[in-house]
Order: structure tokens, then C-alpha cells, then sequence
């Protein structure tokens, strides 16, 4: 008989794609990864993983196999969801995707509420990039995510996967200190023609909107600086090297040196919770879309009186 937790490991490399992000997301090491799938290549007689470049590839056999495996999961997750359901308590592991500044601004408080209140609950979060999030909860590898859209791109909600919005995270134009817009109340869109931008690389929602938004106001914009991570665009900021929209949520302080303006219309990025519609019943689910919904409302109203 063929073992779940191999078939789930199995299941994690097919969604993840590579051996060492399925460990992160089940809370293995890549060896113990791994280990499952080669005892499951004895167990079945067939070859699953093909090494390519430095990655790994799934066998149509291994693909066969994952499927296999998502369904098992998916019933287990029904017969799961019915007895936490006729307990009425919100228990068991639920494990949670959340793009890095939710996971920084708005999980926090979010966890340790649900700690204190439901003692029997197993919260375990990952920080994911937004654009993989949906995918994961309607493949079943997470129970849930929180994602983020802009008036630009909405959220697709796939086929069996539910959402619940969070609330509004607006965003700031910031400048370097010295900048004549630096002590404007507000800037509109059409007075940045010429500016030298610094934003998120492209295939970021963040650097797609920057595009279409000053492509509309009449000027395609000077992207002299492209990074991941927030701090590092307001610290490119600091330097003088650019200006940037950043978002409130998990934001913190501005570094010396950067002050935020208001941009008008102001810029607002949209968040969600996303699950499985099979789990909807779930006390856990509700649970965590519960402390989501009270902690953004806390959050986001706080943001909104930055800077």
C-alpha cells in the first residue's frame, strides 16, 4: 500500500518544482524530502524524479502519481473538515501563504491572536511570492493565502477556491528629502514626467502598475533601479537615486533622508483571503479569516494616518 506522506511529498515537488521549496513548505529538510520520494520509487518499482539543469523533472509516472495524490488529500481534507466541523473548535494545522509585507504588517498580530484564543490551533506560515499564492491553495498545497490586487490586474479566483477581502493598503509617492516635491501636500499623477523611478523588476503587479499608470498620464517613466523587497527601494530612495510608490502595510518607519507625499489619486492595493471552497465549513478557516479581517482593519486603519 502506497504511504500518504510520500504521496504528499511527492505532491509538494510537483506544486513547488523543486525539492528544496517542497521542504520549506512542509517544514522538512530537503534531505527528508528526499528520503520520502526514493522509498517511494522502491515502493512503486519506477523511476520519479529526473535530474535537469539543477533542478529535478516528474516522470509521467510521478505526474500520475501527484494527481493521484491531490485527490487523497483532497478527501482526507473532507473527512477533516467534517469532524473539526461537528467539534465546533477550530483545531488541527493550517498552514498559511502570505506575500512579504502581509506576512510582516498584518500576520503577526493575526497568529498571536489565534494562539491565545484557539489553543488547539496549529497556524504555520510561509512567505510566497503574490503571483504563486492562488495556485498553491487551489492545488492544495497550502490552506490558505493571502494575496493583494491592484485596480490594474484583479485577483482571478480559480474554479473551488473561495476569497473574503481583508481591507485597503494605500500607498505613498516617496522622495529623497531634498526633492522639490518633498514638501508638496500632494502631487498628481501628470507632475512626475522626467522623474527617475525606482520599483519592483518586471512581472511584479507593483512594476506593471507603474507602467500603465504613467503611461496614461502622458509619459512612459525612467525605471533607473529595479529591487525585490521594499526597504531596499526606499533605501535606493534615501540615496537619492530615484523615486518610488510604496505601500503602508509593514512598511515601518521611512529611513532619514525619504519622505512620503501623497499621490493623487492615491494608489491602493486590494487583500484578500483565499481558500479551498471544500474547507468553507471549516472552524479554523473561519477562524483565521476572522483575526485577517480584524487585524487589517486595525492595520490598514493605522496606515492610513502614515506619514
Amino acid at each position: 500500500m502506497l504511504d500518504l506522506q510520500r504521496l504528499r511529498a511527492l505532491h509538494a515537488v510537483s506544486v513547488h518544482g523543486t525539492v528544496g521549496a517542497a521542504a520549506t513548505a512542509l517544514g522538512y529538510t530537503p534531505s527528508a524530502v528526499s528520503q520520502q520520494i526514493a522509498k517511494l520509487e522502491r515502493e512503486t518499482r519506477t523511476p520519479l524524479l529526473e535530474r535537469e539543469g539543477r533542478g529535478v523533472r516528474l516522470t509521467d509516472e510521478a505526474l500520475q502519481l501527484a494527481e493521484t495524490a491531490r485527490e487523497l488529500m483532497a478527501i482526507m481534507e473532507r473527512a477533516e473538515t467534517g469532524l473539526e466541523e461537528r467539534r465546533g473548535v477550530p483545531a488541527g494545522r493550517l498552514t498559511i501563504a502570505a506575500f512579504a509585507s502581509a506576512a510582516r504588517g498584518l500576520l503577526p498580530g493575526a497568529l498571536a491572536d489565534l494562539a491565545a484564543r484557539h489553543p488547539a490551533l496549529d497556524t504555520r506560515l510561509s512567505e510566497v511570492d503574490p503571483h504563486l499564492s492562488v495556485d498553491l491553495v487551489a492545488k492544495g498545497a497550502v490552506d490558505l493565502v493571502v494575496a493583494h490586487d491592484w485596480d490594474i490586474a484583479p485577483l482571478p479566483a480559480p474554479a473551488g477556491v473561495e476569497q473574503a477581502v481583508i481591507g485597503d493598503d494605500l500607498c505613498d509617492l516617496v522622495v529623497p528629502a531634498g526633492h522639490p516635491l518633498a514638501g508638496r501636500a500632494s502631487v498628481r499623477r501628470e507632475e512626475l514626467g522626467g522623474e527617475r523611478w525606482v520599483s519592483q523588476p518586471p512581472g511584479r503587479v507593483c512594476h506593471d502598475w507603474l507602467l500603465r499608470t504613467m503611461r496614461s498620464a502622458g509619459f512612459e517613466p525612467l525605471i533607473a533601479h529595479q529591487a525585490e523587497e521594499n526597504p531596499t527601494l526606499a533605501a535606493l530612495v534615501a540615496a537619492g537615486l530615484g523615486i518610488a510608490v510604496l505601500p503602508r502595510l509593514g512598511r515601518g518607519p521611512l529611513p532619514d533622508g525619504v519622505v512620503a507625499v501623497r499621490l493623487d489619486p492615491v494608489p491602493r492595493r486590494r487583500l484578500y483571503a483565499l481558500w479551498r471552497d471544500g474547507t468553507s465549513r471549516r472552524p479554523a478557516v473561519r477562524a483565521v479569516v476572522g483575526a485577517l479581517r480584524t487585524q487589517g482593519d486595525a492595520c490598514l486603519v493605522r496606515a492610513t494616518h502614515q506619514p
